[in-house]
């Protein structure tokens, strides 16, 4: 994937951030107020690491970050962090009992991004799925009152998300941040107040599967 050597790539080079992306987390945050100290987060397709990292600053040492993708990463991470190489959408084994040891979470962020085709169709369309999927992690392992942040490759499908995040949420707002690039077709999605597992609605449940999407990649 071709390198945006824009003001926030070269900004997090400075700052020593593996990506670009530990950017529009903190705008996020900011916007919605999403992390706190003592914190329990859960971070799927979370290499290179910013996500993770700025969650870890976030949240101090007393609080908990859990993270995955499908890709390893050299990013050596603070120790509120626990990394692990594992399918988001088919944890593994040893990812899923890290899971039930570190959860309920207090927020389950999704930067993934499918392996783009080159059709935005196809990229879209796959984007909803991994959407989805994020989605179906926090109807599982969050905290009643917890929130949810995911990103999207904007489409005509999108009431698919939309709709079952409105049922299980008080609040559903989108934001672009600012670090994003202009010409990126990504947006963020925030669910606000997890309303509880009573909440999930039909076809994403915590105790039934979702869509079967594709392996994600890493998140720039």
């Amino acid at each position: 994937m071709k390198e945006y050597r824009d003001h926030y790539f070269l900004k997090a080079k400075r700052e020593n951030y593996p990506a670009r992306s530990i950017y529009k987390l903190r705008e996020l945050d900011a916007r919605f107020r999403l992390l706190a100290p003592g914190m329990r987060v859960l971070d799927l397709g979370a290499a290179p690491g910013s996500w993770s990292i700025g969650a870890a600053e976030r949240v101090g040492a007393r609080g908990r970050v859990l993270a995955c993708d499908i890709q390893d990463t050299a990013t050596v991470f603070p120790p509120q962090v626990i990394f692990r190489r594992s399918d988001a959408l088919a944890p593994s084994a040893e990812f899923s009992a890290l899971l039930a040891e570190t959860g309920p979470f207090d927020l389950v962020m999704s930067d993934m991004a499918p392996a783009t085709t080159g059709s935005r169709f196809t990229d879209q369309a796959r984007s909803l799925e991994l959407a989805l999927a994020a989605l179906e992690a926090a109807l599982r392992h969050l905290k009643p009152g917890g929130n949810f942040v995911v990103k999207i490759f904007m489409g005509p499908d999108m009431d698919e998300l939309l709709a079952p995040m409105r049922r299980a949420f008080r609040k559903v707002a989108s934001f672009k941040p600012k670090s994003s690039r202009a010409e990126s077709k990504e947006t963020f999605y925030t669910g606000l107040g997890f309303r509880g597992p009573k909440a999930a609605p039909g076809g994403i449940t915590p105790e039934t599967g979702g869509a079967d999407g594709p392996e994600a990649a890493r998140a720039h």
